[in-house]
């Protein structure tokens, strides 16, 4: 990943993070949360509650990385305790890519879609997913939001030069491979 767009995925990573005060269907318009899982700060829930306990989201991406040229996942700036991030630098024609997992406890797999215009719902290896083109508007990124029963989340977002497309492909990709290693639902 080229340092010019590090901050362009960064900020693009701590937007999409840090969405928890509304919720948005996929296809509609953001409106007040009143659920108490998404009025709960993230991260705040104890270790009991969560589905993601014991499980390592940096150790989860390596997993599902494995084999593709990325060096270890580190945890990000934004959200240390649930999301990391790795990057492979651009070599030649093919661009940089920076691959971000942040397992979320408490959160549904459908909220807080930034683009719901650009999003689809669906699955991976048949959990429920909303798979959403360019979440924070820029080309080149693509992200997934898995379903981690029983109000949780998983998400993986890439952000790959300027080719949207390209990055839903990998997006896509690399959730098959970090879903099996997600909690079962």
């Amino acid at each position: 990943m080229t340092a010019r767009r590090a901050p362009r995925a960064l900020a693009a990573l701590t937007l999409a993070l840090s969405l928890t005060a509304c919720t948005s269907q996929v296809g509609g318009q953001a409106s007040p949360s009143s659920s108490a899982a998404a009025s709960t700060a993230p991260g705040t829930d104890s270790a009991s509650a969560s589905p993601f306990a014991g499980l390592n989201q940096c150790t989860v991406l390596d997993q599902a990385l494995t084999g593709q040229g990325f060096p270890r996942a580190t945890p990000t700036v934004a959200r240390a305790k649930d999301s990391c991030r790795t990057s492979k630098a651009t070599a030649g024609d093919t661009p940089g890519v920076d691959v971000i997992l942040s397992l979320q406890a408490g959160q549904n797999y459908r909220d807080n879609v930034g683009n719901p215009s650009q999003a689809s719902e669906g699955n991976v290896n048949g959990r429920p997913a909303v798979e959403e083109r360019e979440p924070e508007h820029s080309s080149g990124q693509c992200g997934v939001w898995l379903e981690v029963k029983p109000s949780s989340r998983a998400l993986v977002l890439v952000s790959s030069g300027s080719d949207t497309a390209t990055a839903c492909t990998q997006v896509e990709d690399i959730a098959a491979k970090v879903e099996p290693l997600l909690p079962k639902n």
